[in-house]
């Protein structure tokens, strides 16, 4: 079988996972390769998403390269073998590749963490406040490239209201909530859905006015998205270029750290809603 050309985000970071078992371990690619009767250039291409790998041979690079973490290797099998065709996929070739990459990163997620400055959460939005954001793109998008878009983000609401839902948490800014994109009526209808969102059992809504000063984060816009396992957790930021995954440790343990400070200032959930609502008899 050929390598893989364009590997996904999931195939890229099992194979990062297994390059930093592996360097570890101390073992060059040359010695993991002779371990499981492979050659170099074989290991390269698995630690680079390239080529797939089963549940077996992953257990036993694991075993090769020292891991006890029982939890981590179980974490790895399940990024293995014939993985169900995702529905982002759909849009390969349409869509940039990275936002196929956040939203298979999102979709395996255990919880999720965001912190939103400028724009409500795409999970969070109605399709026409989307679909007013989108149209303010630079350069100017065609009509079939926005609806593209729209009906993207509103699939990835999918996380929110499966059988087993993910666990959601988001402090959104007086600032975005503000944004009037299309108009006075989708303002309001936009916040009138956070409102009723916010009443789900597995969404955390909070909110930061003005009033509450500054705070850390504010120049930002952060996704956490929680692993199997902590060492598998994603950082997702969003750039002017595209979005940006995160994966270090380090980096972890500052965005956790960042989004901890940013719902210490933001109000409770129940204080969040009546804000929200204040916002709402003020259009």
């Amino acid at each position: 079988m050929p390598p893989r050309q364009a590997p996904t985000a999931r195939q890229l970071r099992l194979g990062l996972e297994l390059r930093k078992l592996r360097e570890r371990a101390g073992l060059t690619a040359r010695e993991a390769g002779e371990l499981i009767g492979a050659n170099q250039a074989r290991i390269s291409n698995i630690e680079t998403g390239r080529f797939g790998l089963s549940e077996q041979r992953v257990r036993t690079l694991a075993h090769n390269y020292g891991c006890q973490d029982s939890s981590l290797v179980d974490a790895l099998v399940s990024m293995t073998g014939k993985q169900q065709r995702g529905w982002w996929e759909e849009y390969r070739g349409i869509l940039p590749a990275s936002q196929l990459d956040l939203a298979e990163v999102e979709h395996f997620a255990t919880s999720v963490r965001v912190g939103n400055v400028l724009h409500i959460p795409g999970p969070l939005q109605t399709v026409d406040h989307a679909r007013a954001l989108f149209a303010e793109g630079v350069p100017p998008m065609p009509p079939p490239d926005v609806e593209h878009r729209v009906s993207f983000r509103i699939k990835r609401q999918e996380i929110l209201y499966r059988e087993q839902p993910v666990p959601y948490r988001s402090v959104v800014h007086e600032a975005a909530l503000r944004m009037r994109f299309g108009g006075t009526r989708t303002s309001r209808a936009q916040l009138a859905h956070l409102l009723e969102m916010s009443e789900r059992d597995n969404i955390t809504l909070r909110t930061i006015p003005f009033s509450n000063g500054v705070f850390p984060g504010s120049g930002q816009s952060v996704n956490y998205f929680t692993g199997a396992v902590r060492q598998l957790d994603t950082v997702q930021l969003d750039q002017s270029h595209g979005t940006l995954l995160l994966d270090a440790e380090a980096q972890l343990a500052k965005y956790r750290l960042l989004l901890d400070r940013m719902e210490a200032t933001a109000l409770p959930p129940e204080e969040s809603r009546d804000f929200i609502l204040s916002l709402i008899r003020e259009l």
